[in-house]
């Protein structure tokens, strides 16, 4: 479904740029999206700075509660701004007017409660299925499976850790 949905919004995004292009001329166009890179990249550096106060604030004062800065919304805002399109812009300005930002962190809360719900509902616990995903990626198998064994050494019949003879040899002079 999601693939369904980012070829959608690319597509929409294309002709929206195409219609404004045809209407306004192509040289406003791109002032416009140079507009918006220039617009995002100074959103994403305000809200950076903010955040960077908020964190040395909460360091002098340990005991006081994190501040809500809304830096996070600020930088989707930004990075939606930098993204070309003229859709991408108009979800990245609902994202900065306090009114509709509600909206959105309401709506994001619920999906996150909804997801969090059905994975507890289904028994899963995520923190064990990424402890099973690193031990698997750490063995080197796609199964995750351990062979337990031991190493015997054909030569001599000793059993243990054995590795290749590292020991360095000079060569025999003539």
């Amino acid at each position: 479904m999601l693939p369904l949905l980012i070829t959608a919004w690319l597509v929409l995004e294309i002709w929206l740029l195409v219609e404004v292009g045809s209407s306004l001329g192509g040289l406003t166009v791109l002032l416009l999206l140079i507009a918006g890179v220039l617009v995002g990249g100074s959103l994403i550096k305000r809200a950076g700075l903010k955040a960077l106060s908020a964190a040395i604030e909460q360091s002098k004062n340990p005991q006081s509660q994190q501040p809500q800065t809304g830096t996070s919304m600020t930088v989707l805002a930004g990075l939606l701004l930098i993204v070309p399109g003229f859709l991408s812009d108009l979800v990245a300005l609902t994202l900065l007017f306090p009114p509709t930002r509600a909206l959105w962190r309401a709506a994001g809360r619920r999906v996150a409660d909804k997801a969090l719900r059905s994975t507890v509902a289904a028994g899963a616990d995520p923190f064990a299925d990424a402890m099973r995903l690193q031990e698997q990626l750490r063995i080197h198998r796609p199964d995750g499976k351990v062979i337990q064994g031991e190493v015997v050494d054909p030569e001599t019949g000793r059993r243990g850790p054995q590795g290749p003879d590292t020991t360095y040899r000079p060569p025999i002079a003539g």
